[in-house]
């Protein structure tokens, strides 16, 4: 066969661009372009590299021996066992979380993390794994008896948390001048700040309030009440784009509850007692 002419082979290009550029308008991409999903990743490399809060006990702390350990943690190395996996624990303060996985120096993030539709902008959330109630951590000195008593005080929190915004919220609708705000990297550090009287009172979750007490590491702490702000309900992150990986993490929530392994941890970590519910009523995550 002889050599085609230019004409030629523009006759056979043009239906073949056309129809490409169609393909794309429509949406189709061919899977070669796909990204790799991190479920695929994970199987194949048997590493799960999990972001966790390692200053927010019970969630996530270090043992004496520096060794991580919490109800986050748990939760870590049982996804990881389900995926034949070894755990691998970052830590990841509370202002780093969201771009530790964005930066892909995680996998999954399980930090205690609020699912806000500001933050699934950037990431993909599971279903809540955990709920939290907020109440009132203070001083036996302070002289904090309830959630009303914290106007005029010096108040202090956790940058960049729902909880934050809601209580900063509340301090503009008292309009007191005399209520500050301080906002600390960790709780580690607002726990110090209320220790050292910084603070007269932070909001915590009352389970970890309670997990506190109990420890007996801050003989000074006391609780004054519960606090008027929604149930924190937090999830689990991937990134945006991997639905394959947020379908299995999903399973993976429900699965921990439908075994009792969630009981069983949260009975370890934060107290015997009743699971808080994982849903918000009249309405389905």
């Amino acid at each position: 066969m002889g050599q085609l002419k230019q004409t030629e082979v523009g006759m056979f290009n043009a239906p073949i661009v056309k129809v490409t550029a169609l393909l794309l308008l429509l949406g189709f991409v061919p899977p070669s372009a796909h990204a790799i999903s991190t479920l695929d990743k994970v199987v194949k490399s048997k590493v799960l590299r999990c972001g966790v809060m390692l200053d927010s006990p019970p969630s996530g702390f270090r043992t004496p021996a520096n060794e991580p350990d919490g109800f986050d943690v748990a939760y870590c190395l049982d996804m990881a066992k389900s995926l034949g996996a070894k755990p691998e624990i970052v830590e990841t303060p509370s202002i780093d979380r969201i771009p530790a996985l964005v930066s892909d120096r995680i996998d999954v993030l399980i930090a205690s993390t609020t699912n806000t539709p500001e933050r699934a902008l950037t990431v993909a959330f599971s279903q809540p794994y955990m709920n939290y109630t907020s109440g009132v951590l203070t001083t036996k000195k302070s002289g904090i008896k309830t959630f009303a008593d914290l106007k005029g005080r010096r108040l202090g929190g956790v940058t960049g948390t729902a909880t934050e915004r809601q209580l900063n919220k509340i301090i503009q609708d008292w309009h007191n001048p005399k209520t500050t705000y301080t906002g600390y990297e960790s709780d580690a550090d607002a726990f110090l700040a209320l220790q050292q009287g910084k603070v007269d009172a932070i909001l915590q979750s009352t389970v970890v309030n309670s997990a506190l007490i109990a420890s007996g590491q801050f003989p000074e702490f006391t609780t004054a009440g519960v606090a008027p702000t929604p149930p924190d309900l937090v999830s689990i992150a991937v990134k945006r784009e991997d639905q394959q990986f947020l379908n299995w993490v999903r399973l993976f929530v429900w699965s921990q509850v439908e075994t009792g392994r969630f009981k069983e941890l949260y009975n370890k970590y934060f107290g015997p007692g009743e699971v808080p519910d994982l849903t918000l009523k009249g309405v389905d995550y």
